[in-house]
């Protein structure tokens, strides 16, 4: 009877116990269910290595400007000094063939002209001589001729011997010779044959712009004076010379086109094409002389005017192109900062290629159709500095 009671007595503690428990746990699943979940996010992507975020109000957007980035011809050496001058083969230097004053009011600079205007008119004892020689050679063509028909008539009729009529033979020969002569001085000086005022008038032999005078009314003129007395061009057309040291002649080619800027039309670029390499090295500067054609349509450009000269890579050899605002340096690596979206820049690596004044060519590092921070990237270095120091322990 006792061992029955002790065992009731046991179960019934036990059913007590068990029933505790499970209050206990009940009211611990409440207190959990009442506490605030806690989830495991995933990594923040704006805290990735190298990015930085900026939140859409934040006042430092305003200091960043980005741009698209594209594929571009691209500048194979440093810009180049360089001077316009003429055409070498459509420029004239003209002189005179023959002495003489000049009797009339010389064609006026700047004055366009054709293939055979007249610049000036002489007065030549030259021409003068060259017209009495003309004209006394026909006159004695025609004794000469006279003299010969006379002697056939009588060697027909044996008056005289055969010798008599070669001699007057030779004796016409010799005339037409020296009337041929004469004739060709005077088409030489361009003087119609029968003229015999003495006169001389100097034509261009091209068509252009009087673009130097060193004559006036009254001058003495030589074929031997010193310096042309006009100077007549095409300045549709220049030639843009610059010197290239021996170390890059060899990223110059024949009809390469260059780009070409000078100081009078700051923002707008001219292009020209490479016609002409020197075979020969200034020893004194280790430079060959190359020259360009140059168009000038308008005439704005000028003989004279200093130039800059861009060589750039042919057509199909492009590479992406970036300002030097964009680039920042640390421990001998260049980097850029690539906009990700509205609020997230991130660093990266660059190689560079020639560095220029204001630009600086990409081999490796971006691609095309990224949109590049162009100002600003110091700024963002910073915040990415300060981030980084704000999460160290």
């Amino acid at each position: 009877m006792i061992k029955h009671t002790y065992f009731q007595s046991t179960a019934k503690g036990l059913a007590g116990l068990l029933v505790a428990i499970a209050v206990t746990a009940c009211n611990a699943a409440a207190e959990d269910a009442k506490a605030p979940q806690t989830v495991k996010l995933q990594a923040d992507p704006a805290k990735a290595p190298d990015v930085v975020y900026l939140p859409v109000d934040s006042p430092k957007k305003a200091y960043i400007k980005t741009a698209p980035l594209n594929l571009s011809r691209y500048p194979l050496l440093e810009p180049l000094a360089g001077k316009m001058t003429y055409s070498e083969s459509l420029t004239s230097q003209i002189r005179s063939s023959v002495a003489g004053r000049v009797i009339n009011k010389p064609i006026a600079l700047g004055t366009t002209v054709q293939t055979g205007t007249m610049l000036l008119e002489l007065d030549s004892p030259d021409v003068a001589d060259a017209e009495a020689d003309f004209n006394k050679a026909e006159a004695d063509v025609m004794l000469a001729s006279k003299a010969f028909n006379r002697q056939q008539e009588l060697y027909a009729g044996k008056a005289v011997s055969r010798r008599e009529l070669e001699q007057a033979q030779d004796d016409l020969s010799r005339s037409n010779s020296e009337l041929q002569r004469t004739k060709n001085r005077l088409k030489n000086l361009h003087i119609n044959a029968g003229q015999s005022d003495g006169h001389f008038a100097l034509r261009s032999p091209v068509h252009g712009i009087v673009v130097e005078r060193n004559v006036t009314p009254g001058t003495e003129v030589r074929p031997d004076s010193e310096g042309p007395l006009f100077v007549i061009s095409d300045l549709k057309h220049l030639t843009v010379l610059m010197s290239v040291f021996e170390v890059n002649i060899s990223k110059i080619k024949l009809v390469q086109k260059v780009s070409v800027t000078v100081p009078a039309y700051p923002n707008e670029v001219f292009y020209g094409t490479v016609h002409y390499i020197s075979q020969i090295i200034d020893e004194n500067t280790r430079t060959v002389q190359v020259r360009c054609d140059l168009p000038n349509p308008d005439g704005r450009l000028l003989p004279g005017m200093y130039a800059t000269i861009t060589i750039e890579s042919a057509p199909d050899d492009q590479a992406i192109v970036i300002p030097l605002t964009a680039i920042f340096t640390e421990d001998n690596t260049d980097y850029v900062f690539i906009s990700l979206d509205e609020n997230r820049y991130q660093q990266r690596p660059v190689k560079l290629g020639l560095r220029l004044k204001d630009r600086a060519v990409i081999f490796q590092g971006l691609q095309a159709g990224e949109q590049l921070v162009t100002e600003g990237a110091l700024m963002l270095r910073v915040e990415e500095e300060r981030v980084t120091d704000a999460r160290k322990p």
